[in-house]
């Protein structure tokens, strides 16, 4: 029988009947309401819609089905449309009549709205957990192989050397934000919609404030079309999940790239690759080209739910069954996705050799030269065009900075309209161009921007140690 059909007399047509059915995505959902469902019970009964004996055996019953659920032997009934009256009708069958009061007061739009909050609650706390274990992975490499210096790059090319340890830490940096949205986003849901009815209230003296203390929200929503037809923390979710997913394919492409060996700055464990069917001499990153692509689909879930929304007017509207997939699908790829990409750093194997070779070309010590000059006196833009005037000389000479002699930086800075950078050019035998030369070392290059928030190595060691300090204050 119809849970809803006491107006209908003709059957439904199967072909509506599949296009309204959702059992298959929202049964995901069964335990979220049926832990609702017992706070309801405890409301109807303190309003005396229901026996203490009555809310007993319903209590129970619901109970039972929580077990079965949780084992995966609930038999669920496509026939019986969502999840709702799929264990209305267990319940039902169970407990007969009395389960039918079970339903006073509430409306599946006021139980979904419900159902997706709780959902939302947990899965957000699950993804947390998993964002701090991918946290300490980048923490756990950064400490291990940290002081490597690899290029920094602008515009995919060499720009300054870095620590590889200060590259890391960038991310940790994403994975934090990421945090804050995902607990944002939660804190937002943190009222409970149940009590709003279908879209007007219920029609009985529930009290609402109790029973969302029963499931552990802080308030309750505050306007009834709102409560069954906002869907802004679904949005939210999706699109902290999306911007997760792009710092994850950040970090995949770099992965994808440095394993090539034409830089050959990682290689991957056997574990965390695979083969060719035809070529024999291919490893390939495919976990990380998947997390890459899986970025697309999350931002994808994003647009479609927005276009959901967009113009629905008030209050529910059954456009909203279409909010579960996308949402459930997003954060089953981000947590899939944090999984893998944590696995793959952990057992990464990092060639600082390389990385060292790479951060030898390309002048990425030429800023840390013009610093120098600009220590002694030279206004910032004549000490670029002097530096510039040496990165030409060394591509002439087929050299590095370091690896210039004295006259090189006596001509580059005579060259220069400028008086001040004409007198040190009269310096450059006396200890100068040996002070441009250390300057022109990768040690001193990386070791140059102290700032806070800077590749120094002492500032990096702060930032690691604060990171760690963080973490391990940090509930698993």
């Amino acid at each position: 029988m119809r849970m809803w059909g006491g107006r209908f007399s003709g059957e439904t047509d199967p072909l509506v009947a599949d296009t309204t059915r959702s059992i298959e995505v929202d049964r995901l959902l069964a335990v979220d309401d049926l832990e609702g469902s017992i706070a309801h019970v405890r409301g109807l009964e303190r309003a005396g819609l229901l026996t203490a004996d009555e809310s007993g055996s319903l209590i129970d019953g619901i109970r039972a089905l929580r077990v079965e659920v949780e084992a995966g032997s609930f038999a669920w009934d496509p026939s019986l449309e969502d999840v709702h009256l799929n264990l209305e009708a267990a319940l039902a069958a169970r407990l007969g009549p009395v389960a039918g009061k079970l339903h006073t007061g509430r409306s599946r739009n006021d139980q979904v709205a419900l159902d997706l909050r709780l959902w939302l609650r947990r899965t957000v706390r699950d993804l947390d957990r998993e964002m701090v274990a991918f946290e300490r992975v980048l923490v756990d490499r950064a400490e291990r192989d940290g002081r490597a210096i690899l290029p920094g790059m602008t515009h995919v090319q060499p720009a300054q050397p870095v620590l590889l340890a200060h590259h890391l830490l960038a991310y940790v940096e994403m994975v934090e934000r990421d945090r804050g949205r995902l607990a944002d986003c939660a804190r937002r849901a943190d009222r409970s919609p149940l009590g709003a009815g279908a879209l007007a209230g219920a029609g009985f003296a529930l009290d609402r404030e109790a029973i969302a203390a029963d499931l552990g929200f802080s308030g309750v929503t505050a306007n009834s079309l709102d409560a069954v037809s906002d869907r802004d923390f679904v949005v939210e979710f999706l699109a902290a999940a999306a911007l997760a997913m792009v710092h994850l394919s950040r970090l995949a492409e770099e992965l994808v790239w440095w394993s090539n060996p034409a830089f050959g700055w990682v290689v991957l464990s056997d574990a965390h690759a695979t083969g060719s069917s035809m070529m024999p001499n291919k490893k390939n990153p495919d976990p990380c080209e998947l997390v890459r692509a899986r970025a697309a689909r999350v931002a994808g879930h994003l647009a479609t739910m927005l276009g959901v929304l967009k113009g629905l007017p008030l209050a529910y509207q059954r456009d909203l069954q279409e909010d579960k997939m996308p949402l459930f699908d997003a954060a089953d790829v981000l947590d899939s996705s944090l999984r893998v990409m944590a696995a793959v750093l952990g057992e990464l194997a990092f060639d600082p050799v390389r990385m060292r070779d790479a951060a030898l070309r390309g002048h990425v010590t030429a800023t840390s030269v013009a610093d120098t000059l600009v220590e002694r006196g030279l206004p910032f833009r004549t000490a670029h065009h002097a530096a510039g005037r040496l990165v030409a000389e060394a591509e002439r000479r087929g050299c590095r900075l370091d690896q210039l002699d004295d006259s090189a930086f006596r001509e580059a800075l005579e060259g220069e309209d400028d008086a001040e950078a004409r007198r040190l050019a009269g310096e450059v035998g006396a200890e100068l161009g040996s002070e441009l030369r250390r300057a022109a070392t990768l040690e001193a290059a990386v070791a140059r921007p102290r700032v806070v928030g800077g590749t120094a190595p002492e500032r990096v060691c702060e930032a690691l140690e604060a990171a760690r300090r963080r973490l391990d204050g940090t509930a698993d």
